[in-house]
């Protein structure tokens, strides 16, 4: 084994190669908290057990301090034989694993077989490549994944299957050779350094339980999230060494181990999933009105015609949400057509990367750490990004211009999550307490100011579709629809909403879906209707018209062919002192009983949503219960009453609605 050097930059070099150094906390917490010994005496106990496997090996405190340093990132045969045997754990569950280099010749791969071998690497895949004389760069690129993608089908896992058959015609090999049989058949499996596989369903089930441990399988979150994408975020906008960033995101992922578990996997994910979920617990219960109430506090200067929504249901006590909004921005009525609807994307994209501190690169590299380990599902699409808006009442205009989710993901996404945090450890969410908030939306004047910061946000409808008289029900009315957002999203996880709501991004038409209409109807489709394949969230199908009529389903397709029946309509927006979103509530009336005679029982949430609850356009208490559930995020409240509002004005005998009075609270 060639020995290492520590290198200037803070890197590993062993000659060849050079890697971050990133400390082995298994191991230091394993000395620490389960032995109780300090360096010198766990150095002493490897000199005695050496001697008891006849080793001819001392080492001392300073060696064992250069282990948990991560100076010596894989020891020699001789010391590991010696740590496995005096700790009773195998090599890996110790927190050693053979860092492979990141690029092999053929060379490479030939004479580092017998090492690797024992480490769990697929060698069949290995040889395949070496015998085709590639070179990971190259064979990524062939297959189109990133190298690193590669480098982790070699130390085991499971490619997805249109992977696994593209690299068989690029090898020239059949698939169950690559990757046998036993290994398709076992689940999520891994390579045992013997060659075998070792299922790891077991592991998997045992976290079927946690509601926030998403289904995605983490050997896909390349797929779902281009974490070398956002890592190269955070380096340019934040002038942070890509090797830094790296070192620190292992170093997270690492944090969230608690020690070996009995299964024998790296890490306790069992605890990581409950900590997952006792902090989405603790987030959850916190009311909607404590979020407006804190946000009212921190914003306490004044811009004036400015003020957060209120409103009062009929005789019911005041609601006020965090939603910022102006007198000329509400009761829009504006329809959702090409003639109305004129939000354009803007002729030149303007530079939205966000300037970082170490709490920010702190808090992203969090964020990434949580979404590697978890599979959650966050796709890097484009996102539009408002830069202007005029509004006013039968009229939206506006400009937007383009970023990605991603980068929305590690920067304004992360204020409201660092707020719930500040609440449940009852921690004065005031001006200096909140470190995101305080550096990227400090001020009302910066929450207003939406082309000098990102803006992103989307569209909330509130879907009325009109049922006939029954003998069940009573009198026809219309169907109103409210969702229990699932623990796998993003946004306003586990609080009601109105249906469909949706970021607003662009499909393939980067400026005919800069309209707020075409976010709205992709939603209809996805949220209400059923289908997955719309925005490519869930399959990497690129369709050149996604929304073209031989695609629609059926509900949507017969909107279009009776579009008399359907109407559209902008009826509020507003800026979200949560997160700085720009928010346009929307009313969709479907006013022909026939569609729900034909398609009332293919009306079905996707994944984005736990449950669905109706209700009635003529059941006002239920409604007036329904305003003031705690459980609501404010967003979606602020749709529901604008759309309630605006369905008394035009619903006829179909609601039975009480006034609904809005105000703007200073």
């Amino acid at each position: 084994m060639a020995s290492g050097r520590v290198t200037a930059t803070g890197t590993v070099s062993d000659g060849c190669h050079s890697q971050a150094r990133v400390p082995n906390l298994i191991l230091r917490r394993f000395r620490d908290e389960e032995r109780k010994e300090s360096r010198r005496e766990f150095a002493e106990a490897m000199t005695r057990k050496a001697r008891e496997l006849g080793k001819s090996i001392e080492p001392d405190e300073n060696y064992v301090a250069r282990l948990e340093n991560g100076y010596i990132k894989y020891p020699g045969p001789s010391y590991r034989s010696v740590l496995v045997a005096l700790c009773g754990r195998s090599i890996a569950d110790l927190g050693f694993t053979k860092v492979l280099p990141p690029t092999w010749a053929v060379a490479d791969l030939k004479d580092s077989y017998e090492e690797t071998a024992a480490q769990g690497v697929n060698e069949p895949l290995r040889g395949a490549i070496a015998a085709r004389g590639m070179e990971i760069e190259s064979f990524a690129r062939l297959v189109g994944v990133h190298p690193k993608t590669v480098q982790r089908w070699l130390n085991g896992r499971i490619p997805h299957p249109r992977h696994r058959w593209k690299a068989c015609d690029i090898l020239q090999r059949p698939e169950k050779e690559l990757w046998p049989t036993d290994l398709l058949d076992g689940g999520d499996s891994r390579w045992r350094g013997n060659g075998e596989v070792i299922p790891e369903s077991s592991a998997r089930q045992s976290l079927a339980s946690f509601p926030n441990a998403a289904d995605t399988q983490p050997d896909l979150v390349s797929e779902l999230l281009p974490i070398d994408g956002g890592l190269e975020y955070l380096t340019r906008a934040g002038g942070i060494a890509f090797s830094r960033l790296t070192q620190s995101l292992t170093m997270r992922v690492q944090g969230f181990a608690r020690g070996p578990s009995s299964k024998g996997m790296p890490f306790d994910l069992e605890s990581f999933f409950s900590d997952l979920q006792k902090r989405a617990s603790q987030r959850g219960r916190i009311e909607r009105r404590s979020i407006a109430g804190t946000l009212g506090v921190y914003y306490c200067d004044g811009v004036d015609g400015y003020g957060r929504y209120s409103a009062h249901y009929g005789q019911a006590s005041e609601i006020v949400t965090s939603v910022h909004t102006h007198p000329s921005w509400l009761d829009l009525d504006c329809p959702l057509d090409p003639i109305h609807d004129r939000l354009m994307l803007a002729k030149a994209t303007v530079n939205r990367d966000l300037p970082f501190d170490a709490d920010a690169a702190d808090a992203a590299v969090k964020r990434l750490a949580e979404t590697l380990v978890t599979g959650t599902r966050l796709v890097d699409r484009p996102l539009y990004c408002l830069r202007k808006i005029a509004v006013r009442r039968g009229e939206l205009a506006g400009e937007v211009d383009i970023t990605t989710f991603g980068q929305y993901a590690l920067t304004m996404d992360l204020l409201e999550g660092e707020l719930l945090d500040s609440l449940t450890a009852n921690i004065s969410a005031r001006p200096g307490s909140l470190p995101l908030r305080d550096r990227y939306l400090p001020n009302l004047a910066s929450v207003i100011g939406v082309a000098d910061r990102m803006c992103a946000g989307g569209t909330l409808g509130l879907c009325a579709i009109a049922r006939p008289a029954s003998s069940y029900r009573g009198p026809a009315d219309y169907l109103l629809l409210v969702q229990e957002r699932s623990g796998n999203v993003l946004n306003a996880a586990g609080r009601l909403t109105v249906l469909p709501r949706g970021f607003h991004q662009p499909m393939t038409d980067f400026q005919a879906d800069a309209r707020i209409g075409a976010t709205l109807r992709r939603e209809m489709e996805e949220e209400l209707f059923g289908r997955e394949d719309v925005d490519n969230t869930l399959t990497k199908k690129y369709a050149a018209e996604p929304m073209h009529p031989t695609r629609l389903s059926e509900p949507a397709r017969w909107l279009m062919c009776n579009p008399d029946t359907v109407r559209m309509e902008c009826t509020g927006f507003g800026l979200n002192l949560i997160n700085g979103n720009c928010e346009f509530a929307c009313l969709i009336i479907i006013d022909d009983e026939d569609f729900w005679l034909r398609y009332g029982g293919m009306l079905v949430a996707n994944w984005e949503s736990s449950s669905l609850r109706q209700y009635s356009s003529l059941d006002s208490q239920s409604l007036a219960d329904l305003v003031q559930n705690p459980a609501w995020s404010n967003e979606g409240l602020f749709a529901l009453l604008q759309g309630l509002r605006r369905l008394k004005q035009i619903g006829g005998d179909r609601v039975d609605l009480p006034t609904i009075e809005w105000e703007i609270r200073q």
